[in-house]
């Protein structure tokens, strides 16, 4: 008789305390924390490689800017309308594109400062997930139960000089004699 397999998946439930739906800090609000304020300013590259990794993005992905000679920006953009879809926060790419043509380093300070705020109001939750035991099985056979109860006899093979002959002790230090 099969007995079907039973297991339960964990599952993570991720809640806000804090669902604005603006940005937490304006473009320009950088002294709302003096250390990104700081990175941006002395290394900006360092800041938005940090923030795109925090974002979940590859960490050299803002060092294809480079590549486009400091005129255009569409690493910055993307990620900005990116952050702005992910969080459900009120904008359009045209506010997003007059914000990144103005002040990309402001802009980065604001998505780091944004990664910061949404970071600290998350709640994980993770169930205590159940666990079902079975032991692995070959394709159509049937479900067998462990015994946990099992356990396997540690056979000793003892000499005790070269005229007696060999014998096995068991677990509970009986001799047998061969």
């Amino acid at each position: 008789m099969a007995h079907p397999a039973v297991s339960f998946q964990p599952t993570m439930v991720v809640s806000t305390t804090n669902m604005t739906t603006q940005w937490s800090s304006g473009v320009c609000d950088c002294c709302e924390d003096m250390g990104i304020c700081c990175c941006g300013l002395w290394c900006p590259y360092c800041l938005m490689c940090k923030t795109s990794e925090e974002f979940g993005e590859c960490l050299c992905l803002p060092l294809l800017e480079i590549c486009f000679g400091g005129m255009l920006h569409p690493i910055t953009l993307s990620m900005r309308s990116s952050m702005r879809e992910r969080f459900h926060i009120k904008g359009s790419i045209q506010d997003d594109c007059c914000a990144v043509v103005c002040c990309t380093v402001c802009v980065w300070c604001q998505m780091a400062r944004e990664l910061k705020a949404r970071r600290h109001s998350l709640v994980v939750i993770n169930p205590a997930v159940n666990p079902v035991h079975h032991q692995p099985q070959a394709f159509n056979q049937p479900t067998q139960a462990i015994n946990t109860s099992y356990q396997p006899l540690q056979h000793v093979i003892a000499v005790t000089s070269k005229s007696s002959k060999p014998h096995m002790v068991l677990n509970n230090n009986t001799p047998t004699n061969f």
